[in-house]
């Protein structure tokens, strides 16, 4: 994919509120109770000036209390999205975004044609909280940024959130069928991929990063 990141480019997104340290237990008990997630990484605003310079999407379920603390994606050191990202080869090195995500790793995302969004803004400890009128309703906004941005392919990580977010219950890993999904762009591909956290003991770094992979060269011009 070409590089459409100019020179001059610059990190849109506000950085860590709490100045690049770790979250104390009073930091994610706040996070969490502030009902606020955090921004989304994407080569510009939420503005359209996307559109053409995403190749791959990746849509979180929700924010944990982490991640909504120090406004950075899959924050959480237990998650596992950024060692499989390296894993698979699309990064070069493994992003530590604990403390928040530092201006060089989000211009290497830019470049890459990388985003990252969640389903659902509300953080929680688990993905298990979010009731399945939330995830819906972010299955919709989520079809309607895809229409907006149009990446090549998109991406979700957990399979259980994505089945009760767009109502398809026998969905498994891998390439979705979007023909039953209203108004999904065509042309835009649609992955799911396993969850990343700690949690899902059935996969490894190793496992994920082949699954990483595998979304990376589909959406391959």
């Amino acid at each position: 994919m070409k590089n459409l990141v100019p020179q001059d480019w610059k990190p849109w997104r506000d950085p860590s509120p709490l100045g690049g340290h770790r979250p104390t237990k009073s930091d994610l008990l706040q996070a969490k109770s502030s009902q606020l997630g955090r921004q989304d990484v994407l080569p510009y605003p939420d503005d359209g000036q996307c559109k053409d310079r995403l190749r791959l999407l990746f849509v979180g379920v929700n924010p944990s209390p982490w991640t909504a603390a120090v406004n950075a994606p899959f924050a959480h050191p237990g998650n596992r999205f950024w060692k499989a990202l390296h894993a698979s080869g699309i990064t070069n090195k493994v992003v530590d975004a604990s403390r928040g995500l530092e201006q060089q790793d989000e211009r290497l995302l830019a470049e890459l044609g990388i985003g990252i969004t969640n389903l659902v803004d509300r953080p929680t400890a688990r993905a298990d909280e979010i009731a399945s009128e939330e995830l819906r309703a972010g299955a919709s906004r989520l079809v309607q940024r895809v229409i907006l941005f149009k990446p090549r392919a998109v991406a979700v990580v957990g399979i259980t959130a994505f089945r009760d977010a767009f109502m398809l219950p026998k969905a498994t890993l891998g390439p979705q069928n979007t023909s039953s999904i209203k108004e999904w762009p065509q042309g835009v591909l649609l992955w799911v991929l396993p969850h990343p956290s700690g949690l899902n003991a059935h996969e490894n770094i190793e496992s994920l990063g082949q699954k990483w992979k595998a979304a990376w060269e589909a959406s391959r011009a």
